[in-house]
Protein backbone atom coordinates (compact mmCIF):
# COMPACT_ATOMS: atom_id res chain seq x y z
CA UNK A 1 0.00 0.00 0.00
CA UNK A 2 2.57 2.58 0.86
CA UNK A 3 4.70 2.54 -2.68
CA UNK A 4 1.10 3.78 -4.10
CA UNK A 5 0.20 6.21 -1.64
CA UNK A 6 3.73 7.35 -0.73
CA UNK A 7 6.35 8.27 -3.37
CA UNK A 8 9.21 6.06 -2.08
CA UNK A 9 12.34 8.48 -3.46
CA UNK A 10 10.59 11.21 -1.71
CA UNK A 11 10.41 9.59 1.60
CA UNK A 12 13.38 7.92 1.29
CA UNK A 13 15.31 11.23 0.70
CA UNK A 14 13.69 12.38 3.46
CA UNK A 15 15.39 9.70 5.71
CA UNK A 16 18.52 9.86 4.33
CA UNK A 17 18.96 13.61 4.85
CA UNK A 18 16.58 13.99 8.01
CA UNK A 19 17.47 10.20 10.08
CA UNK A 20 15.25 7.72 10.41
CA UNK A 21 14.76 8.84 13.94
CA UNK A 22 13.53 12.07 13.14
CA UNK A 23 11.56 11.12 10.01
CA UNK A 24 9.70 9.46 12.48
CA UNK A 25 8.75 11.83 14.70
CA UNK A 26 7.68 13.71 11.94
CA UNK A 27 5.41 10.81 10.79
CA UNK A 28 3.85 11.22 14.33
CA UNK A 29 3.38 14.67 14.09
CA UNK A 30 2.02 14.61 11.13
CA UNK A 31 -0.44 11.98 12.20
CA UNK A 32 -2.08 14.69 14.99
CA UNK A 33 -1.80 17.59 13.14
CA UNK A 34 -2.97 16.37 9.90
CA UNK A 35 -6.54 15.97 11.18
CA UNK A 36 -6.44 19.31 12.63
CA UNK A 37 -5.70 20.71 9.28
CA UNK A 38 -8.58 18.87 7.77
CA UNK A 39 -11.11 19.63 10.38
CA UNK A 40 -9.79 23.59 10.04
CA UNK A 41 -10.37 23.40 6.22
CA UNK A 42 -14.19 22.15 7.01
CA UNK A 43 -14.84 24.72 9.85
CA UNK A 44 -13.35 27.43 7.40
CA UNK A 45 -15.65 26.12 4.57
CA UNK A 46 -18.89 26.13 6.97
CA UNK A 47 -17.69 29.63 8.24
CA UNK A 48 -17.03 31.22 5.05
CA UNK A 49 -13.46 32.15 5.88
CA UNK A 50 -11.28 32.00 2.98
CA UNK A 51 -7.98 32.96 4.46
CA UNK A 52 -8.10 30.27 6.48
CA UNK A 53 -9.61 27.74 3.94
CA UNK A 54 -6.13 28.63 2.46
CA UNK A 55 -3.88 28.66 5.18
CA UNK A 56 -5.47 24.90 6.20
CA UNK A 57 -5.03 24.11 2.47
CA UNK A 58 -1.13 24.94 1.97
CA UNK A 59 -0.04 23.50 5.41
CA UNK A 60 -1.38 20.02 4.34
CA UNK A 61 -0.54 20.68 0.78
CA UNK A 62 3.44 21.25 2.09
CA UNK A 63 3.30 18.63 5.12
CA UNK A 64 2.00 15.97 2.66
CA UNK A 65 4.64 16.38 0.00
CA UNK A 66 7.61 16.57 2.02
CA UNK A 67 6.76 13.06 2.73
CA UNK A 68 5.87 11.67 -0.92
CA UNK A 69 2.21 12.10 -0.65
CA UNK A 70 1.99 13.36 -3.99
CA UNK A 71 -2.00 12.63 -4.48
CA UNK A 72 -2.74 14.13 -1.18
CA UNK A 73 -0.87 17.67 -1.58
CA UNK A 74 -1.86 17.70 -5.00
CA UNK A 75 -5.03 17.70 -3.73
CA UNK A 76 -4.68 20.26 -0.74
CA UNK A 77 -2.91 22.35 -3.80
CA UNK A 78 -5.93 22.47 -5.76
CA UNK A 79 -8.10 24.06 -2.86
CA UNK A 80 -5.43 26.35 -1.75
CA UNK A 81 -5.57 27.51 -5.54
CA UNK A 82 -9.69 27.64 -6.43
CA UNK A 83 -10.57 28.03 -2.93
CA UNK A 84 -14.06 27.93 -0.95
CA UNK A 85 -16.53 28.55 -3.97
CA UNK A 86 -15.80 24.76 -5.72
CA UNK A 87 -15.51 23.34 -2.71
CA UNK A 88 -18.65 24.60 -1.52
CA UNK A 89 -20.28 23.96 -4.43
CA UNK A 90 -19.17 20.23 -4.29
CA UNK A 91 -21.16 20.29 -0.59
CA UNK A 92 -18.72 19.15 0.88
CA UNK A 93 -17.77 16.41 -1.30
CA UNK A 94 -13.77 17.55 -2.39
CA UNK A 95 -13.37 17.75 1.64
CA UNK A 96 -14.58 14.10 2.16
CA UNK A 97 -12.33 13.11 -0.95
CA UNK A 98 -9.51 14.88 0.87
CA UNK A 99 -10.37 13.14 4.15
CA UNK A 100 -10.28 9.37 2.44
CA UNK A 101 -6.54 10.21 0.96
CA UNK A 102 -4.99 11.54 4.14
CA UNK A 103 -6.70 7.77 5.89
CA UNK A 104 -4.31 6.14 3.06
CA UNK A 105 -2.09 8.09 3.32
CA UNK A 106 -1.60 7.79 6.68
CA UNK A 107 -1.89 4.15 6.73
CA UNK A 108 1.28 4.04 4.64
CA UNK A 109 3.10 6.29 6.78
CA UNK A 110 2.64 4.49 9.66
CA UNK A 111 3.77 1.31 7.78
CA UNK A 112 6.85 2.89 6.17
CA UNK A 113 7.42 4.65 9.90
CA UNK A 114 7.21 1.19 11.69
CA UNK A 115 9.43 -0.52 8.69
Amino acid sequence: MAETTIDRATFDELKDTAGADFVAELVDTFLVEAPVMLGDLRTALGAGNADQFRRAAHSLKSNSNTFGALTLGAMAKELELTGLAPARAAGGATLDALAQEYARVAAALKELRNA
